[in-house]
């Protein structure tokens, strides 16, 4: 591989304020997807950032968040994709935020502002890495294609019509996913792998209004207790998912993903003191056996219950209604339709036939093979940049649109970036860390340069 990066180093030092600068105007767009706030105005600005840099670039906004499509070619026909978003989750509550979210603050060698580390900080950096390699040659040594869409914070739900008609466009060899970063010891970390989600509501209505809890408490049926039961029926206190056929799809992890877990350093104790748990479930110990369970256990997680009076002091008062957020992560061979169908089966074999369920987004389970030549590169191309390889992981818990690259596409997916444990996505004070910014960058040029000239 390449070992001469100097250049490109040098460039990476010299440029990062005017890169923090844009990264700054990019983090003022409140592109909160869930809200639909400014979304085709962040599109559009990032349109300016891609043409400044010689590259065609389309938007698509025929549904949804628009698609930010840029290409520029290089000097050999091989093609590197990149696919990111530029919606950001809510802000959320706003009174633990110690700044403005949407105002990006440099203190203590850290950026913060909502979506610097997710995801606006990762494409700032890839654009830093390009331009150091455009101002050592006017053709890039591969072409670069980027996909960035604005509906990732709320499960892609256009992206799969986009990535289906456009298949001729977006054809590649390989493609760098939107997250990366480094892990707790600071080695970077590659993940080959994202689980599925099915995120669905539940919801019962068992009358027209609430009702005085001393006129109805006897005789009335309580929406809050009967959504209790029906969510009782769904897991037991051994965390087993109850659901019938729930597991049938289920593929457990190969012994290479086993040996890939072993690498993996023991995160028990951290997870233990970060999130002040005394114990995992399951009676999982520390090892091994806990890193396979985090990505390859499917889940039944209850994400929020909603029903009757919740504020303070008393009011009694029998609810007419109660409703319930729930995501289940899914492994391969699972799919979201296929829990959909045994989620209602369940409930109604259950006697919950009137429990009402709202599908809220989903995504299928995917991941790239070990053995492929584009993960070893990748992973190589860090050493320069970090000291050491990265830890290649087979599959990380959280979900996104990476099976629509795969199955469509065929290409290898691969993680990549400036993240660290304490950047606190989708929670207030969002982060990065400077020097991670600057690791991230040098590493992509990496990555692309070698890219290049494989």
């Amino acid at each position: 591989m390449i070992d001469n990066f100097a250049a490109n180093d040098k460039f990476i030092e010299d440029n990062l304020l005017n890169n923090i600068n844009e990264l700054s105007q990019l983090c003022k767009f409140q592109s909160v997807s869930a809200k639909n706030l400014q979304l085709p105005e962040t599109a559009a600005f990032l349109s300016e950032l891609f043409i400044k840099r010689g590259f065609n670039v389309k938007i698509f906004s025929d549904s949804g968040g628009p698609v930010v499509y840029a290409e520029r070619m290089g000097r050999i026909d091989k093609t590197l994709l990149f696919y990111n978003h530029y919606d950001v989750q809510p802000a959320e509550p706003l009174e633990l935020w110690n700044t403005d979210p949407f105002d990006l603050v440099k203190k203590d060698g850290k950026l913060f502002a909502r979506g610097v580390s997710d995801d606006k900080g990762q494409i700032i950096s890839r654009l830093s890495a390009i331009d150091s390699l455009l101002q050592e040659n006017e053709l890039l040594p591969c072409n670069i294609k980027f996909v960035i869409e604005g509906e990732e914070e709320v499960s892609s739900k256009n992206l799969k019509p986009f990535v289906e008609q456009n298949k001729d466009l977006l054809k590649s060899d390989a493609c760098v996913w939107e997250f990366g970063g480094v892990d707790d010891f600071d080695q970077p970390i590659l993940y080959l792998g994202l689980r599925g989600i099915c995120y669905v509501e539940l919801s019962v209505t068992t009358a027209n209004q609430d009702v005085h809890s001393g006129l109805g408490g006897s005789i009335f049926p309580n929406a809050a207790w009967r959504l209790i039961w029906a969510l009782n029926s769904l897991k037991d206190q051994d965390e087993n998912i109850l659901i019938h056929d729930f597991y049938n799809d289920v593929v457990p992890p190969s012994e290479m993903d086993i040996a890939l877990f072993k690498q993996i350093p023991n995160m028990g104790d951290i997870y233990k003191k970060r999130y002040e748990i005394k114990q995992f479930t399951k009676g999982l110990q520390d090892g091994v056996d806990l890193n396979v369970a985090e990505a390859f256990s499917p889940t039944c997680t209850i994400c929020g219950v909603t029903s009757g009076y919740q504020g303070i002091g008393s009011k009694t008062v029998l609810p007419a209604k109660a409703s319930a957020k729930i995501d289940f992560r899914l492994v391969p061979d699972q799919t979201p339709e296929r829990v959909l169908i045994l989620l209602r089966d369940h409930l109604d074999k259950q006697g919950f036939e009137d429990v009402e369920i709202t599908f809220l987004g989903g995504e299928a389970p995917a991941r790239t093979d070990p053995a492929d030549p584009f993960v070893e590169l990748v992973a190589e191309s860090a050493t320069s940049v970090y000291g050491m390889p990265m830890m290649i992981v087979p599959m990380v818990g959280g979900s996104g649109p990476n099976h629509l690259f795969i199955e469509n596409l065929n290409v290898p997916v691969v993680t990549a970036g400036v993240s660290y444990p304490g950047s606190q996505n989708h929670a207030p004070n969002e982060n990065i860390r400077i020097n991670d910014f600057i690791n991230g960058t040098r590493h992509m040029v990496r990555i692309i340069k070698n890219f290049g000239n494989l």
